[in-house]
């Protein structure tokens, strides 16, 4: 494969991308800094196909990335390969409002085929190529200029080992026929709406203090002007206000701007500082929430009965079991949210009872809380045994 010195020019930039489009795959990985900001900024962008590999330099003067960022999103003869790609995709997103498609991630596949919960790139580098990575650029800021060629190096083997790595990975997927189990996680991750929201719906990602509406009210309209403050000056949300102080502010709002120096996590400052000023101005605007607005009880957990409690850790027992033969991450096939809900009765909307969930586990699952699976020993080992609905013999499954 060869590797390319690092790019820093359009020029360069359009001849790779040209070459890399006639590829069935490109593999992608991005390295940004996001400690002191609210968007991640962009440091070094990596991309490879099975012939070559190179790093781009989105910080250079005057290059221009919108023939590669057409590649990502556009292209869609060209299937983009991503490792645990979360923040990566958020990247693209943030630059084109667009999500790669299609896309592939070699962290869900290798659930799908047992390499562990969420195992990271170098562990999955060390068990199917059978090479340690150097972790020695780990740390880098990779906002500083220049680049030393360790750090390149570094960056670009991240995209040329998954070139190795994602072909295998197909390989052991269709020989097992999970392929398609793939389908719906990549759909998820190519959501848009993942990346996306409007300043207005930022309250409903905080932790609730209560679901009284006057305080959810006031916990939307802060949570809103927290978003656009952070935005706007590129901070992140925390920096701004915390979540706790947010929900102090909406259970106990101040009456005047000069309140401001009592609540803790704010300085004395904001008693007469413009940022003070908009937050009360926020509050001012603040109404209840309209029923159709309050969050839902949540009816996919219901209160676990103490027998149910019991059947939901024999669902996770199952689970244990059932994974461990069919060599996949329990994650990738259940939540524990999930398993609750099923031992507390919910039979609709759930993830485990649809597709290939229920074929490797759900039918198992309705099973053993319907009454038609047990669990029984034989010679001191644990063994699932099947109930026939017309007798009450047991037999082992």
């Amino acid at each position: 494969m060869k590797i390319h010195p690092l790019i820093t020019t359009t020029k360069e930039l359009s001849a790779l991308v040209s070459r890399m489009s006639t590829h069935d795959f490109v593999t992608v990985d991005t390295e940004f800094m996001r400690e002191n900001t609210y968007w991640p900024d962009l440091c070094l962008i990596q991309v490879a196909t099975t012939d070559e590999a190179a790093a781009i330099d989105p910080k250079a003067d005057g290059i221009d990335l919108t023939p590669l960022l057409d590649l990502l999103v556009n292209n869609h003869a060209v299937l983009k390969v991503f490792h645990a790609g979360g923040q990566d995709l958020e990247i693209i997103h943030n630059l084109t409002r667009k999500v790669p498609n299609p896309l592939f991630d070699t962290q869900i596949a290798a659930m799908a085929l047992g390499y562990g919960e969420q195992v990271g790139y170098s562990n999955l580098v060390e068990s199917v190529l059978g090479h340690t990575l150097d972790k020695g650029a780990r740390f880098t800021d990779w906002s500083r200029r220049p680049l030393d060629k360790r750090q390149i190096d570094y960056a670009i083997a991240d995209v040329t080992h998954l070139a190795e790595i994602f072909p295998k990975l197909v390989k052991k997927l269709i020989k097992t026929g999970r392929g398609a189990w793939l389908d719906e996680e990549m759909e998820r991750l190519a959501d848009p709406s993942s990346f996306a929201f409007e300043a207005e719906e930022a309250w409903k990602r905080l932790k609730l203090p209560s679901r009284n509406p006057a305080v959810l009210g006031r916990l939307k309209a802060l949570a809103g002007w927290r978003e656009t403050e952070a935005r706007s000056k590129n901070l992140p949300r925390g920096r701004i206000v915390k979540d706790d102080t947010l929900n102090e502010l909406a259970s106990h709002p101040p009456k005047t701007q000069d309140d401001l120096g009592k609540v803790r996590g704010l300085s004395s400052g904001w008693r007469a500082n413009d940022i003070g000023a908009r937050m009360m101005s926020a509050l001012a605007t603040a109404k209840p929430l309209e029923g159709d607005e309050l969050p839902q009880r949540e009816p996919s957990r219901p209160g676990l009965t103490k027998d149910a409690a019991l059947v939901s850790d024999l669902l996770k027992l199952l689970l244990k079991i059932r994974s461990k033969e069919a060599g996949v991450a329990a994650k990738l096939i259940a939540r524990s949210d999930e398993l609750e809900a099923l031992a507390a009765g919910v039979r609709k909307n759930l993830h485990i009872l649809d597709g290939w969930r229920f074929e490797e586990f759900g039918r198992d699952a309705l099973d053993l809380v319907e009454g038609r699976l047990a669990f029984a020993t034989e010679n001191g080992k644990l063994k699932m045994s099947r109930i026939p609905v017309d007798s009450g013999e047991l037999q082992t499954a």
